[in-house]
């Protein structure tokens, strides 16, 4: 690592270059690791069964949730170091560093502490039956257990992209999914852990590019490092993350109910298989959000800087490039995902029955995903630039707003075709909110000026 690079290239490289240089290490890292979320459900599934599947879709919600609390620091962290980075406030960056560290480890182990005890009947409230708990319990034990080290290793992998150092986030990401791809099949089918030892690869997986993340943190020539003073919780910088954080960590909250409420649905009209159907069309569609969110990473240091040296035009530039990138990745696996369902979905399993609920799915979650990367990226913009209240709003406007009322109405009139139906609806009227929004905001720069709002950080 450098530390020439942030301080300048952000407000000064031409700003397509710049989204590439930052986005594409980005890509590749989410990229990576869907697919590494991916292997653990091929080789569940063609390693252990059918049924363990709809068990690794029970563990979804707790999943969401403990990356709720990983994202309340992480996202919070990171963009509050971009902003500063932009006013050239070094030493409050180099504290919050020392903050993210202790914030992860005491949310990691309270998150632990808290759901471990508990753990059975929170599967079966998820939608758990004896057939599929038992799976489920198996893999969230080893996951828990690993919390710390999942929420370290996310929250500075969030640091190091914004910090300038995106291409050691990528390495970072990339050498979990390489790690995990080794160990999984090996545990699964030579060592006969089966879903235990799944889970036991994605532990130790993260473990091993955490040791590596903290020998970079601790190199005494960077801008950002480990040293004395920077560990005590500051007042004003776990305020300030917090409040930024707030947006993600909602919105994954409000996901892990959402999933309890969609396999609730699945498992009372569609059955154990309707819950790993959606498990499978999930996965699938995170690989198309997870690039999306690779761009959004990409485009949230330079917003943030930009925005904190009030470089306006560079700001809106940096938007209306990210918009349509996403806009042509969603629009892509939309074209994918209805053309060869059955293709993608046999990847996981072989079951006949599990295919075609999971090839039916898949066509009516993706059915609006041309326009859900406008929106996913429009939340992200309105948090990069501290604007956090309307990132919130966003956030929520499809989860809470709208999708949690349509599943809990529409399958009462159409079963388990209600539950499904119910995601697409949601995406396209979340996406015209946050057009109508974003289109407001833009008057009232034009009306204003770059006077028309100050960064909340």
């Amino acid at each position: 690592m450098t530390q020439q690079r942030t301080p300048t290239a952000l407000g000064t490289e031409e700003i397509g270059k710049l989204l590439m240089q930052y986005a594409v290490p980005a890509i590749i890292a989410m990229t990576a690791s869907s697919l590494y979320n991916m292997v653990d459900s091929i080789f569940i599934g063609h390693g252990v069964g059918a049924m363990a599947l709809s068990g690794l879709a029970l563990t979804f919600p707790l999943m969401n949730l403990a990356a709720a609390f990983g994202s309340l620091v992480g996202v919070g962290a990171s963009t509050l170091i971009s902003v500063k980075l932009g006013q050239r406030d070094y030493d409050t960056a180099q504290t919050v560093l020392g903050n993210v560290l202790v914030l992860n480890v005491l949310f990691g182990l309270g998150f632990t502490v808290l759901v471990l005890p508990f753990l059975d009947p929170i599967l079966y409230f998820f939608g758990g039956s004896e057939e599929t708990v038992p799976y489920a319990r198996d893999f969230m034990q080893i996951i828990l257990l690993g919390n710390v080290v999942t929420h370290m290793y996310l929250g500075l992998n969030a640091v190091l992209r914004a910090s300038g150092h995106p291409k050691e986030a990528m390495y970072a990401t990339i050498a979990t999914v390489v790690v995990n791809v080794i160990l999984a099949p090996l545990f699964i089918f030579v060592f006969d852990w089966g879903i235990r030892g799944a889970a036991t690869a994605t532990v130790l997986a993260q473990t091993i590019s955490l040791v590596w993340q903290l020998r970079l943190f601790s190199n005494p020539k960077e801008l950002l490092h480990f040293r004395k003073g920077i560990y005590r919780l500051k007042r004003n910088i776990v305020s300030s993350s917090l409040a930024i954080g707030l947006s993600p960590f909602l919105m994954n909250v409000a996901a892990c109910f959402i999933v309890i409420l969609i396999n609730q649905g699945l498992k009372k009209y569609g059955g154990d298989l309707a819950i790993g159907a959606f498990g499978i069309a999930n996965r699938l569609s995170f690989i198309i959000v997870m690039i999306v969110m690779g761009l959004n990473q990409g485009m949230q240091p330079i917003a943030g800087y930009n925005f904190g040296a009030q470089l306006y035009d560079r700001v809106t530039m940096v938007l209306k490039k990210t918009i349509i990138y996403a806009t042509v990745v969603t629009t892509a696996g939309f074209a994918v995902c209805m053309a060869f369902p059955h293709l993608v979905v046999s990847i996981f399993t072989t079951d006949t029955e599990l295919v075609e609920i999971s090839a039916y799915g898949l066509r009516i979650v993706v059915m609006f995903f041309p326009v859900i990367g406008f929106q996913m990226v429009t939340s992200n913009f309105f948090q990069s630039i501290g604007m956090a209240g309307k990132a919130i709003f966003l956030s929520l406007t499809r989860q809470l707003l709208i999708l949690i009322p349509c599943l809990l109405i529409l399958p009462r009139f159409w079963g388990a075709d209600g539950v499904w139906y119910s995601m697409p609806l949601s995406d396209l009227l979340a996406s015209v909110i946050a057009g109508v929004m974003l289109y407001q905001q833009f008057r009232a720069f034009k009306r204003e000026g770059p006077h028309a709002v100050k960064p909340t950080v």
